[in-house]
């Protein structure tokens, strides 16, 4: 910066007020300060400014899992909204969600001097209030039950898995049989909740569960023992993955959908739309819930504090072609 400054023929002070992008400097001095920058090939460094400041312009990102199609939509909406709101995203994959992966990848994160973090758990975080973090870093959390000690941003999972299962009921259908995600799963624990309470408030009976763990070869398992099922007419699926799976058991055990059995999903997947026949599921704005992820952390990085709690974003039934009344069972 000296050298600059003795190039161009100005103080140090005016070199770092053009480096930092200050108002306070007239044009021409700007022009003959960038242009001794230039010719010394002088760059300011923009690492040494933020660890001066303290505001290192970059969120953290840890996360359970880039498979599952949840997770990859909400991880690009968190890096696209924080792109424009001027912040990088630092990735830290985790292979387990265990109390001590989880603390180390928050080290990690401080290591490499982060702003905030968003901690996509997808799976009970049991060991919460055993987890000592950071106490000057951010967090938000997505698709998790600690929302008594974080700010959490989810899907409103129990009335996407309701107005499933209400959907298919006013169609006629006596019960409801549901194909859930892996046990460890907060979503799946959710969706299976909500499943079992809508039925019981009808006074409808409520079939065993059958679980996969989100794949489409699950879901061909479970559909192979629902096609044994007389009694099973209605299917909801606790996503579409598992959901193309249990369409192509049916297909190949002579159950035709939505005639014989209508089956419902959950994501709407841009797929879902090719499925045969196309896919009725609850869609999930997994934009929104990125979004309000480094929203949340912008306003916590400007002075508010959000304590814990949940935000729910709403879900949304789309009907297509196979969920059908339950007098369709009969026609044959």
């Amino acid at each position: 910066m000296a050298d600059v400054a003795r190039h161009a023929g100005v103080s140090s002070q005016t070199v770092s007020r053009v480096s930092n992008g200050h108002a306070a400097v007239v044009e021409e001095t700007r022009q003959k300060v960038l242009r001794s920058m230039k010719e010394l090939g002088y760059r300011p460094n923009s690492a040494a400014r933020a660890l001066k400041r303290g505001d290192f312009r970059t969120i953290g990102v840890i996360t359970m899992s880039l498979s599952s199609t949840g997770n990859v939509r909400t991880l690009e909406a968190i890096a696209t909204r924080a792109s424009r709101a001027g912040y990088a995203v630092t990735l830290l994959p985790l292979d387990a969600p265990t109390r001590d992966n989880v603390k180390g990848a928050f080290t990690r994160l401080d290591e490499l001097a982060v702003d905030a973090i968003v901690l996509i758990m997808e799976v009970h975080l049991l060991d919460a209030r055993l987890l000592e973090l950071p106490p000057h870093v951010k967090v938000v959390v997505v698709d998790s039950d600690a929302g008594d000690r974080f700010h959490v941003v989810d899907t409103d999972q129990r009335q996407g898995a309701r107005a499933a299962v209400e959907h298919l009921l006013e169609l006629g259908h006596d019960t409801v049989w549901h194909v859930a995600g892996p046990e460890e799963s907060f979503a799946a624990g959710s969706r299976a909740a909500s499943w079992e309470a809508t039925l019981r408030e009808r006074g409808r009976g409520v079939p065993a569960v059958l679980r996969g763990d989100w794949t489409p070869d699950s879901g061909y398992r479970a559909g192979l023992l629902l096609a044994q099922e007389p009694d099973c007419t209605a299917v909801f699926v606790a996503n579409d993955q598992m959901a193309l799976g249990v369409l192509r058991a049916l297909h190949e055990s002579g159950r035709r959908v939505p005639e014989d059995v209508s089956v419902v999903g959950f994501d709407d997947i841009p797929e879902a739309t090719s499925f045969i026949p196309p896919l009725t599921t609850i869609h999930q704005d997994f934009a929104t819930v990125g979004e309000l992820c480094v929203d949340s952390i912008l306003r916590e990085l400007g002075g508010e504090t959000l304590g814990g709690g949940t935000t729910l974003v709403p879900t949304r039934l789309v009907v297509r072609r196979s969920t059908a009344r339950r007098g369709a069972t009969d026609s044959r």
